[in-house]
């Protein structure tokens, strides 16, 4: 085996993501004291509680990829404020924390504290007197009915267009948020406490200092809190219907864009949105499922190109709809919900059809009967057999046949299938395919040495090959010196032990010295 002196820096890098690495290995990687190694290092699934204590030791960041790991009667919240918080977010930290970090000097942890689960109430409580606004605001996102009930309230704008956002807000509140009645007006708002009123922010600011959105204003009514409180109200599932639907009519598009997407959507309401002159609005309409057929079948007729791709989207839309939209409007390979919910009889008919457009939408699915997916293998159009290529269960001379028939027009899917055998992917490989079928055969489980090798020359893919188990040894070597797959080579699980321990043995010198500074 030849004597190869890789790169230290990728080639390491690459050491901390290997899933064959020797433990002993790992232990110097962490002595190293390298922070950019410890949060590479924090990804793996083989650590154990002492070895990710003393990862977050180096980088406390690491922690929210560790929480499963972390061993909570080692942690103290004291020392380790930020992995204390990583642990409660996920749901393994200690109820007591919360408390602790509630009294946090960072106000920003205090905010995040608040997308803990179960988050005792008393914390709430704590929280919701906190002295900054972005905290009682994230707070009142998810408190509970009865506190989000008194946070409606609050003087300051910002909290109560967290409290629009809250699902468990009472619906009698959300609408009072929405209209405005029953309320005490706010007091305060993020842009009067910062400018003199009235005041409008200017888009195009150039403050450096500046952190206000983009539409903030302020002439005493704290118009554009409000507007997002209203907004945060129409996209709660919550909110009445009997508070949301007058919004039909309102000047804003951005609320009217946002009543367009409500599930209980009324005719009435549907109809007065339908007369928008904006695509915006009439796109989020169309896509909706709670519209009338009749709706459907109009905006089918729309001349604008994204209205009728948001038309076949929808899940409701009728199945002669969408094959009178598919050969006029841009659909790509992506499965349609209606499609994905066709029944037998309909999926059926679909693949039968005479427009080469609808049979492609039926073999976006990955559920077919064999008789229809291999028909649909079989199928003249290039178009309907690139949709169809991925579907698991093509035997392999199916897949050969679909590459002979319409060559790299078809390479990339052909290679996306799961059980595309070794002999189709080389000879993918050498059909001098499009770039994203050489990207495609590399991260192949069933890439062979040949293919792989294949794909060394191409940018993105060789960088795949580079870490594919079945790539030979020796090659594996080579490309430790190449800068630009280093990286990759070195988390090749079939990289020996012995050229690893090589590779970590070079950071005892100035590598190590280098990487204990990161």
């Amino acid at each position: 085996m030849p004597h190869v002196t890789p790169d230290p820096a990728p080639a390491l890098l690459g050491l901390a993501a290997n899933p064959s690495l020797p433990p002993d290995l790992l232990d110097r990687l962490i002595a190293l004291g390298s922070r950019v190694l410890a949060c590479e290092l924090a990804e793996r699934d083989d650590l154990t509680p002492t070895q990710a204590l003393a990862l977050i030791a180096l980088d406390e960041s690491c922690a929210w990829s560790l929480a499963g790991t972390l061993d909570p009667d080692d942690l103290d919240p004291a020392a380790f404020p930020e992995a204390a918080l990583a642990l409660l977010n996920q749901g393994h930290g200690r109820p007591e924390w919360s408390r602790f970090l509630a009294a946090d000097p960072d106000p920003t942890r205090r905010a995040r504290l608040t997308d803990s689960p179960d988050l005792p109430a008393d914390v709430q409580h704590t929280l919701s007197r906190d002295e900054d606004p972005d905290v009682v605001e994230e707070l009142a996102r998810v408190a509970l009915p009865e506190l989000a009930a008194t946070l409606a309230r609050h003087p300051h704008a910002a909290v109560r267009a967290g409290v629009a956002a809250n699902p468990a807000t009472p619906p009698s509140l959300l609408a009072s948020l929405l209209t405005g009645d029953g309320l005490p007006p706010a007091v305060r708002c993020e842009v009067c406490e910062r400018e003199e009123i009235p005041f409008v922010h200017d888009p195009s600011c150039p403050r450096i200092d500046c952190h206000l959105p983009p539409d903030a204003a302020c002439d005493g009514s704290h118009q554009s809190t409000v507007r997002l409180t209203r907004l945060r109200a129409l996209e709660n599932p919550s909110t009445p219907a009997s508070a949301a639907m007058p919004f039909a009519d309102d000047p804003s598009y951005l609320l009217r864009c946002t009543l367009a997407t409500r599930a209980d959507l009324t005719r009435e309401a549907a109809e007065r949105l339908a007369t928008s002159s904006e695509p915006g609005v009439l796109g989020e309409l169309a896509a909706n499922p709670a519209i009338s057929t009749s709706l459907m079948r109009t905006f089918a007729t729309s001349t604008d190109p994204s209205i009728r791709r948001d038309l076949a989207n929808n899940p409701r839309v009728p199945l002669d709809v969408l094959a009178a939209l598919a050969p006029t409007t841009k659909l790509g390979t992506t499965l349609l919900p209606r499609v994905a919910a066709a029944s037998p009889a309909e999926t059926e008919t679909m693949a039968a059809s005479p427009n080469p457009a609808v049979r492609m939408l039926v073999a976006n699915r990955r559920d077919l009967p064999a008789p229809i997916r291999d028909a649909l293998a079989d199928d003249p159009d290039a178009k309907v057999v690139k949709a169809i290529a991925p579907h698991p269960g093509l035997s392999g001379a199916r897949l050969r046949a679909m590459v002979d028939a319409h060559g790299a027009r078809v390479a990339a899917h052909v290679a996306s299938n799961p059980d595309a055998p070794s002999g189709v992917l080389e000879a993918l490989a050498t059909l001098n395919p499009a770039r994203k079928a050489l990207t495609k055969i590399a991260q192949h489980p069933n890439a062979t040495a040949p293919a792989l090798l294949a794909c060394l020359g191409d940018a993105k893919a060789g960088r795949f090959a580079a870490s594919h188990p079945a790539l030979p040894p020796e090659v594996i070597l080579e490309l430790l010196t190449d800068h630009e797959k280093a990286e990759a080579a070195a988390a090749n699980p079939s990289l020996p032990p012995d050229v690893m321990r090589r590779i970590a043995d070079r950071t005892r010198g100035d590598s190590g010295r280098y990487w204990a500074q990161q």
